[in-house]
């Protein structure tokens, strides 16, 4: 039996730091290769002239073109690498039109690893059926791999309204905000609000650092990583 092929992913993402974590994440998950890189749709497109892609994992908000403009002059020039979508954008009529041009799944930062691996397996079970379908069921089972079963799961404790406020606190200040200065101005506690800073950081969407020049411990500062207000 012969090994199957590793599924290609370009990362088309303009902020370095978070192409180089969705590098990461698509090198960590069995069956699939990041085999480079892109900032910009033209930088997309040189790429995809140069190397065999199967699947493009697109930021929507590029410098010069937006994603889904991508897409369809993709397909128009008869690459048909499927597309899934990494964006903070939420307009539903974007995803309708993203449908038809092969865009196949939506990851809404900030996001984990986790959730980028779910979409990733799903994709593969969806790309891996092949044959005649038996019946109505296996089409429907075929279909539903693309599916998630519901939103991505936050670590216990934590809800996605308040990490919503959380990310608006901390995304609309300037130099940073302590845990301290996130409940304040979110409405919880300096641990629970040190809790969603800490998930963020782990999503890559956020950088802490210590600050220094008190008595006792330094206080860290949680700072937004440029690119996630996409």
């Amino acid at each position: 039996m012969t090994q199957q092929e590793p599924i290609r992913v370009l990362v088309v993402e303009d902020d370095p730091v978070a192409a180089d974590a969705h590098m990461m994440y698509v090198g960590r998950v069995p069956g699939f290769v990041a085999v480079g890189k892109a900032r910009t749709g033209a930088e997309a497109r040189r790429a995809l002239e140069r190397t065999p892609v199967d699947l493009l994992l697109l930021d929507l908000h590029l410098p010069d073109v937006h994603g889904l403009h991508l897409a369809r002059s993709l397909r128009a020039a008869g690459y048909h690498a499927d597309v899934i979508a990494v964006t903070s954008a939420r307009d539903l009529a974007v995803v309708r039109e993203g449908v038809s041009l092969g865009v196949v799944q939506y990851v809404l930062k900030p996001f984990t690893f986790a959730t980028l691996r779910d979409r990733l397996v799903r994709y593969a079970e969806f790309r891996g059926a092949a044959g005649e379908a038996s019946g109505q069921d296996e089409v429907d089972r075929a279909l539903a791999a693309l599916r998630a079963p519901g939103p991505a799961a936050l670590p216990k404790g934590l809800s996605a309204p308040t990490l919503e406020r959380v990310t608006g606190a901390l995304r609309d200040a300037q130099g940073g905000l302590t845990a301290a200065g996130v409940g304040e101005a979110v409405g919880i506690s300096r641990i629970t609000a040190r809790r969603y800073l800490e998930h963020l950081v782990e999503a890559g969407r956020a950088m802490r650092r210590p600050l220094y020049g008190q008595v006792g411990r330094p206080e860290l500062v949680y700072r937004w990583v440029r690119g996630g207000a996409k």
